[in-house]
């Protein structure tokens, strides 16, 4: 299925341009070069993969030579019994970008004609041996200091592969070109390897990335999302909450929620067993998660200082002190799922770990945005500790990512921590 809107623009000019839709996703940046001079009207396309009955909405967002977004182009796809399409019905939306740019003729660098596969026949989308990968995952790690403009590495994570040596091949979501990936003989039962290398900045306005892998059943990764480059898109939708996610005084399910995203945005690259929250890293207790679809508006309003995730290691007496200094006023920080712990007096009497007691001289690599290990968030500095990972995306984005990754999101149970 084909969407495409007009956009008017004076020529000559290079737009720079990126589709994003209703379900959260976002098409990789890319250029026009109009040539000419004066007024023209070109066409800006992208092809979307429909399975089953579909509705939503998709909008082109201009990083230049001006910054406007689009009205919503609306879908609706019905499919009869054999899974073909019968409809396809979009609104052709128009904004203008009329303002000169640079010399250039062409068309769209990432709209060429796509030299993939042909479709495969009906009946093979499930077959095991066409579906190399049976599962695919990606993490994002940013590899300097710089929160944007930012270079990354695109880590992949494959499961399910066939023995023996092979290759496979994948492409970014939004983009028409196909990497090959060589797996050797050894691979184990998840291959893991560097993808790519790129880099975000203001003009190209990316903030996710997500896999494809070029087989029938066209599997595709998890989204990983990172908003430090990205001005922030009115109504964009990211996932749904199946119920109300609240915050307590000491924090509750809404940081609980918050600490199990960060820990899942860093733990594949870095080794991370839990982050810790505190609450005053959310808006609380103004802001809360509705039950129903969630926004970069219900975003924002929560985390509004996109902070970046970094990863310390620090003992098992270290963290019982760190627990040990909440207070009314300040809370308690709240774990991710895998610890729990009891506080008394301001002592922790009971510390696990995956329901195992964590140990005085354990070493433990804990995730949490760079305030709250700095000391910025009522909680004392950690000193002590050793920083061992800092290429995590912001708090913002790693709840954008859980969420979209998860939906519809139910609420955790607040009940990581006991205070007696």
């Amino acid at each position: 299925m084909t969407l495409s809107t007009t956009v008017k623009v004076k020529a000559p000019v290079a737009l720079k341009y990126a589709w994003t839709f209703s379900d959260g996703d976002r098409s990789r940046a890319r250029t026009y070069r109009v040539g000419g001079k004066g007024l023209k009207t070109v066409r800006l396309s992208t092809a979307l993969k429909v399975t089953g009955d579909a509705r939503g909405w998709g909008a082109v967002r201009l990083a230049g030579p001006v910054r406007k977004t689009s009205g919503k182009a609306l879908f609706a796809v019905t499919c009869t019994g054999d899974d073909e399409s019968t409809g396809d019905v979009w609104n052709s939306v128009s904004v203008s970008a009329v303002e000169a740019g640079g010399p250039g003729a062409g068309r769209p660098e990432a709209d060429r004609p796509d030299s993939g596969t042909t479709p495969p026949p009906a009946g093979q989308d499930d077959d095991p041996a066409r579906n190399t990968v049976r599962k695919v995952s990606i993490a994002l790690e940013r590899t300097d200091p710089s929160k944007c403009p930012v270079n990354f590495k695109l880590h992949g994570y494959f499961e399910g592969l066939p023995a023996g040596a092979q290759t496979f091949r994948y492409r970014l979501a939004g983009t028409r070109e196909w990497k090959t990936v060589n797996v050797p003989a050894d691979h184990g039962a998840v291959f893991t390897t560097v993808l790519d290398t790129f880099t975000w900045d203001h003009e190209s306005g990316e903030s996710s990335a997500r896999i494809e892998i070029d087989q029938p059943d066209g599997l595709t990764s998890n989204v990983f999302h990172y908003f430090k480059c990205e001005p922030r898109l009115s109504g964009v939708r990211f996932g749904v909450m199946a119920e109300d996610v609240k915050p307590t005084d000491r924090g509750g399910p809404l940081a609980e929620l918050m600490a199990d995203s960060q820990w899942e945005a860093v733990q594949a690259v870095s080794g991370a067993q839990f982050a810790l929250v505190s609450k005053l890293s959310m808006s609380a207790p103004r802001f809360s998660l509705k039950a129903g679809p969630v926004t970069v508006e219900d975003l924002h309003g929560l985390t509004p200082g996109r902070k970046v995730i970094d990863v310390h290691s620090m003992t098992g007496a270290q963290l019982k002190t760190l627990l040990g200094h909440a207070t009314p006023a300040i809370g308690v920080l709240t774990p991710s799922s895998a610890l729990r712990y009891t506080l008394k007096g301001g002592t922790v009497t009971e510390l696990t770990l995956n329901g195992t007691p964590v140990t005085d001289t354990q070493v433990l690599k804990i995730a949490a945005n760079w305030y709250l290990s700095g000391g910025q968030e009522g909680f004392p500095a950690w000193r002590g500790s050793l920083g061992v990972y800092h290429g995590g995306p912001d708090d913002e984005a790693a709840l954008a990512s859980y969420i979209a990754n998860h939906s519809p999101v139910h609420s955790p149970k607040g009940d990581r921590v006991t205070v007696r």
